[in-house]
């Protein structure tokens, strides 16, 4: 058997096991000092400490993370202006210099000519529009490329299937867009 004197494991944490002793009680002399506290108390107090330890590091998500959950909002507010042909959102999401690129061949240059043709397009042609990230590529701390799955709902229940991508950029820690390029690929 280990023999350890009680007196040198006075200062720590004392487990009677070690000892030999009665195992069904645990004492921490600094934090207990009348001995009465068992085991399951200890168990539970360490248990809490655990959790709590656990909830504060998830609460701190990596900036990378904050950046990508940011980004996918963005994309997210993108296209319920879109949904909801509310130009006011659009204005504050979009670049004043932002270009696009539609699937037809239209480029779009600044925000006002985006705008108009982001209106013209809901209009003429309605259907739910649903963006799905897919990725997003970090290129430095300010900009990234988010590439989207681009489906729209027609009227007839027909599905227009497309890929969208999106040059973001962060603006005075407001994440914008800055360029979108739309994707129809052809038939095979």
């Amino acid at each position: 058997m280990l023999s350890i004197s009680k007196s040198c494991l006075y200062p720590v944490t004392r487990f009677y096991f070690l000892t030999g002793l009665n195992n069904s009680e645990l004492w921490i002399p600094w934090l207990f000092p009348n001995k009465i506290y068992n085991t399951m108390k200890i168990i539970a107090l360490l248990g809490l400490l655990y959790i709590s330890g656990i909830s504060i590091s998830h609460a701190q998500l990596p900036p990378a993370t904050r950046q990508q959950t940011a980004i996918t909002h963005l994309i997210d507010q993108y296209s319920e202006a879109r949904e909801k042909i509310d130009t006011n959102l659009l204005k504050s999401i979009l670049t004043t210099d932002i270009d696009q690129l539609v699937s037809n061949g239209e480029w779009r240059k600044g925000i006002a000519s985006a705008i108009a043709g982001m209106v013209r397009s809901s209009s003429t042609q309605p259907g739910t529009r649903t963006l799905k990230v897919e990725s997003i590529k970090m290129l430095n701390p300010a900009t990234a490329i988010a590439d989207c799955r681009y489906e729209i709902t027609n009227a007839d229940g027909t599905i227009r299937k497309m890929w969208s991508s999106f040059v973001v950029v962060n603006d005075k820690g407001k994440w914008k867009i800055s360029a979108i390029r739309n994707m129809l690929p052809s038939s095979q």
